[in-house]
């Protein structure tokens, strides 16, 4: 009759290497769905911050970071709104700026109006291939929304115009852009327009060149110098962060459950899920093993009926009183095993054994050991104590024959 074969089919070291690379593999993917949008490059040609094409922004990013200024580039839309602190510059594109007009910017904040567009290059995304002025009425409708009367001019750049920080030789590509207005508050500009405005009774600044701000305009010092104390001029204080919003552009981040999990306030709840799961693997790791068979509901064999007659015993609680019948079995064993005469009384039996030694362990001869078996023990505990002194006084006096013989 074949033999069921109830091993496990993988060796331990194989179910460990199946197991690694399952953790591994889930990992990853759960990195990869968490935080696949913060490991995108971003810098692609465009006006926006994280561009490092000629009419992207990233370059004074960098220059205002290398000068050791608090900066950051934000996505997160309410900011234009509400936040707690810093200077916010928005970069406005020439299309798709949203309801700019519905959005309630929180002073202290610096709209850079769009001057160029262009296409990008095919065979580097990083840069733009060819540029052009934005249509006048394209930035007009962008000065509407904002609630400002007026329109823009494209004049020849000046030798000079007038700033907070003094005349200075300021030098935009092609044209200088500028507002014709009469409600905004000029700062810098020239007879023919506003370069810098600011809004009546709010501190909302408006820039009508970009020029002076991006990274083409920022290769010329006296752009690049008007651009840093423009940044000193608008903040209150030198620790106050610029922020520059990239939520306009559509770098827009959203709610990940997968990164709130490892945020603030949940992270604490994360690590110890992660800990509970990780002991409840381990449990079950060490539990690995063959499958368990189904057995008899009542077992054969002589084991079971040793089993069966102790379960009896305990049920009856009748444990206790086992003492005297242990003693008189361990006495004819030992008088069968040494060969004593059947003849002999149980009193005669006792001074025989006490003449065979005591129990190594303890100090004990028989008739002591005998002494505490006469009648039922006080407890369980006290029984297996008695009986383990005979069991060993037994085990030690045959072992002693054993080495006489020898």
């Amino acid at each position: 009759m074949s033999e069921t074969n109830t091993g496990s089919p993988f060796a331990a070291r194989t179910v460990a290497i199946m197991l690694t690379i399952a953790i591994v593999s889930f990992g990853a993917v759960m990195v990869l769905a968490g935080w696949s949008p913060e490991l995108r490059d971003r810098n692609h040609a465009g006006d926006h911050p994280f561009s490092t094409s000629a009419i992207g922004y990233n370059g004074i990013v960098q220059l205002l970071e290398d000068q050791g200024y608090p900066v950051e580039i934000s996505r997160l839309e309410h900011r234009l709104t509400d936040r707690d602190w810093g200077v916010m510059v928005v970069t406005l594109p020439a299309w798709g700026a949203g309801d700019i007009e519905k959005t309630d910017l929180q002073p202290t904040t610096l709209i850079v109006l769009p001057k160029w567009v262009g296409t990008v290059d095919p065979f580097n995304a990083k840069r733009q291939r060819d540029t052009r002025f934005t249509d006048a009425s394209t930035v007009n409708d962008l000065l509407g929304k904002l609630n400002v009367t007026g329109e823009i001019g494209r004049i020849d750049v000046p030798r000079l115009t007038e700033t907070p920080f003094g005349d200075m030789k300021l030098k935009p590509d092609v044209k200088m852009q500028v507002i014709k207005s009469d409600t905004l508050i000029e700062l810098a500009g020239t007879e023919d327009g506003i370069l810098l405005g600011k809004m009546p009774d709010r501190d909302i600044y408006i820039l009508a060149d970009p020029d002076m701000l991006n990274t083409f305009g920022l290769a010329d010092r006296e752009n690049a110098r008007f651009a840093v104390q423009l940044m000193d001029w608008v903040r209150y204080d030198a620790a106050e962060p610029i922020i520059f919003d990239a939520t306009l552009h559509g770098f827009v981040r959203s709610e990940n459950l997968m990164q709130m999990m490892f945020d603030i306030p949940y992270v604490g709840a994360t690590l110890a899920a992660l800990a509970a799961a990780f002991l409840l693997g381990w449990a079950a790791l060490v539990r690995f093993g063959p499958t368990v068979r189904d057995g008899r509901v009542i077992a054969l064999g002589k084991q079971a009926l040793v089993d069966n007659s102790a379960g009896l015993f305990t049920m009856s609680r009748r444990e206790t009183r086992m003492a005297p019948g242990y003693l008189a079995m361990m006495r004819r064993r030992v008088a069968r095993e040494i060969a004593a005469p059947k003849t002999m009384t149980e009193a005669q039996l006792s001074d025989l054994f006490d003449r065979l030694g005591p129990e190594e362990q303890s100090g004990k001869r028989f008739s002591q050991m005998e002494a505490g078996l006469r009648g039922p023990s006080a407890n369980r505990e006290e029984l297996m104590t008695k009986a383990r002194e005979l069991y060993r006084w037994r085990r030690d006096i045959l072992r002693r024959g054993t080495h006489e013989r020898k």
